[in-house]
């Protein structure tokens, strides 16, 4: 079992990562590989909504780490995904890659368990969480959830190794993300499997 963790921070070492961190040693500690993945200062395209991954899993565009993240998708059976908080929401280039890896690649997402995390310096945090579940909710995605909202704060990664609470929050998120985990696993040598979601009905709102 294999759990990718996206850094949605420009800061390849900073407050994000080592929320993820936290969460990985506790992924691992119970026998589940972990990868994160890094968003570090490249420029990161917008979707466009040209429809010209349809059918593809790959998008349009292939100058940056998107199709990349589409294909780890593919062979990781959960995700979590962690944001800073600079203006009461996730970054804007998280965002950006979000769109474009569940537009294109959304069947490597589905029925796989994920979860957010987010660190800041004071507000905006479950603002970004609840923008961040969101693509759980359309993906057919069960959400990980822990003893709290996954967030820790501060402004330097010294000061969220001392938010106590936070990081035992992203421990426990670990630990139940790999107990989901081994259920659908042993679900799976018995013989379930996911549902088949219908998809035929489609309602416009404007006629």
């Amino acid at each position: 079992m294999k759990v990718l963790l996206l850094n949605g921070s420009t800061r390849k070492n900073g407050c994000t990562y080592v929320a993820l961190s936290e969460v990985a040693k506790a992924l691992n500690a119970e026998g589940v590989e972990t990868e994160i993945l890094q968003m570090g200062g490249e420029p990161i395209r917008e979707c466009i909504g040209c429809d010209g991954c349809a059918g593809k899993s790959r998008c349009v565009f292939t100058d940056d780490v998107v199709n990349q993240w589409i294909e780890k998708a593919c062979q990781a059976d959960g995700f979590i995904f962690g944001s800073p908080v600079y203006f009461a929401h996730p970054t804007g280039s998280l965002l950006s890659a979000l769109d474009r890896l569940f537009y294109a690649g959304g069947d490597a997402f589905a029925h796989k368990p994920g979860a957010a995390i987010v660190s800041a310096r004071r507000a905006g945090t479950t603002a970004s969480l609840d923008v961040l579940n969101r693509f759980f909710a359309d993906a057919q995605m069960p959400v990980v959830s822990s003893t709290y909202w996954n967030m820790v704060h501060g402004t330097a990664p010294e000061q969220v190794k001392e938010d106590p609470e936070g990081m035992q929050t992203l421990r426990n998120l670990g630990r139940n993300m790999a107990w989901l985990l081994k259920c659908i696993a042993l679900g799976r040598e018995n013989g379930m499997e996911p549902t088949r979601a219908e998809t035929c009905q489609r309602t416009n709102f404007i006629r």
